[in-house]
């Protein structure tokens, strides 16, 4: 099992924040670029999801996947939204999305006076202990090629 990579966007679709770690093939577009077209996709999905679910969608969806890789999603209550790409065999990563916003994002982010709001984060002590946690999850080891 393995994590690929972890975008954090806000409600706008800005995104705040991207890592990567075991990720092997690059988009071969611009990050910028690469940034718009995940947020339009999980805007498009959510409400696609929203609109076909038989029953009420309280927590929407939290993940999808496909033949390569699983897609973890996390929206908070003020709109930030967090992706986790992992392979196939990580089955859910909710938990570990809800302690990197609530336990990382808030803590050292949102209450930090020199991170202003909605702009990338650029504050190292968060970069660290995110990779700090995200290397320390069951599921981070490199898949073996």
């Amino acid at each position: 099992m393995t994590i690929h990579n972890l975008y954090i966007f806000d409600r706008a679709g800005t995104c705040l924040h991207y890592s990567e770690w075991h990720r092997r093939r690059q988009a071969g577009i611009p990050k910028e670029e690469e940034f718009k077209l995940m947020f339009g996709m999980l805007f498009s999905l959510r409400s696609f999801v929203s609109k076909m679910s038989p029953t009420d969608m309280r927590d929407g969806f939290l993940s999808f996947h496909t033949s390569r890789y699983r897609l973890h999603y996390y929206e908070t209550p003020s709109g930030l939204r967090l992706v986790l790409n992992t392979d196939l065999g990580v089955s859910s990563a909710r938990e570990a999305l809800q302690h990197i916003y609530s336990n990382l994002f808030v803590e050292l982010v949102a209450k930090n006076p020199l991170c202003p709001p909605r702009a990338p984060v650029q504050s190292e002590l968060f970069r660290a202990r995110l990779d700090a946690f995200v290397r320390g999850l069951p599921f981070f080891a490199p898949r073996p090629a």
